[in-house]
């Protein structure tokens, strides 16, 4: 599978489970924007079968090549970016683990119990990535619980492997060219701003600003029914020139840990 087919079919995957992101799309090209991608992210946990190093295979094989590595103390989780080596459109890759081992039994048990009914065949192949939750059904119970130690463990427990996560450019936007007026025009059209360290993470003096909506709530078929939880958010992500004059391609932990809260648990 090609580059393009890869990205159109983790849009396709990411859009149908989260209508507010396609909502958001068309929005801007109503408004008569261009929209061009600047990274997708993906979650995943640091278990051999599954970490960082499976997930980017397919991009790895497609002309992509690490960039950076990033540490998040607190929420303890380890992430790679990457970039093509040719496309300067092609957007990057971010790619997060969990380091369960800093986590309770509870937890560790819990993801290894969910991972250990994957075939070697699914992690072997390139599909991972769109596969979801190739689990059983998840239960709300071990999910609530799940959710008072990590976010993004509950998270990945219930969506699995797929994109969580495409970003707008702003920089290619015409009309909405800073992210006063991006989310602006989010909270005029409803949509919900994550504020987690402010509306705007990051400033032009650190090269990259970020923002993104929070997690559209989606229904999720549990073992012990329907519940309404938060799935994927779409990002928007505007970047400045440094002293060469060449755009910052890079990330900042302290401002991605925020980002990171979108998809915490809230009701609407």
């Amino acid at each position: 599978m090609n580059l393009e087919q890869t990205f159109n079919k983790l849009w396709e995957g990411y859009t149908s489970q989260n209508p507010a992101v396609q909502q958001v799309y068309d929005l801007f090209i109503r408004e008569g924007e261009r929209v061009v991608n600047d990274h997708i992210a993906f979650r995943t946990f640091n278990d051999p079968r599954v970490n960082i190093d499976v997930i980017s295979k397919p991009f790895l094989s497609n002309g992509y090549v690490e960039k950076g590595t990033y540490r998040f103390e607190e929420k303890k989780l380890f992430a790679k970016h990457y970039e093509h080596k040719k496309d300067p459109e092609a957007p990057r890759v971010f790619i997060s683990e969990l380091l369960i081992q800093n986590f309770s039994l509870f937890l560790q048990e819990s993801v290894l119990q969910a991972l250990d009914q994957i075939s070697l065949e699914r992690i072997d192949a390139d599909g991972l990535i769109f596969s979801g939750r190739i689990w059983e059904k998840p239960s709300f119970e071990i999910y609530s619980k799940l959710k008072e130690e990590s976010e993004y463990a509950a998270w990945v427990y219930v969506f699995g492997f797929c994109a969580n996560h495409f970003t707008v450019s702003v920089n290619y936007l015409q009309r909405h060219n800073t992210l006063e007026k991006v989310n602006s025009l989010l909270k005029s059209s409803g949509f919900l701003i994550n504020d987690a360290g402010g509306e705007i993470k990051g400033t032009p003096e650190e090269l990259l600003e970020q923002s993104s909506i929070k997690s559209g709530i989606v229904k999720v078929r549990f073992v012990e029914g329907d519940f309404e939880i938060p799935g994927c958010y779409y990002e928007f992500a505007r970047r400045y020139p440094d002293e060469n004059g060449k755009l910052y391609s890079g990330f900042i932990a302290k401002s991605a840990d925020k980002i990171f809260e979108s998809t915490n648990f809230y009701k609407k």
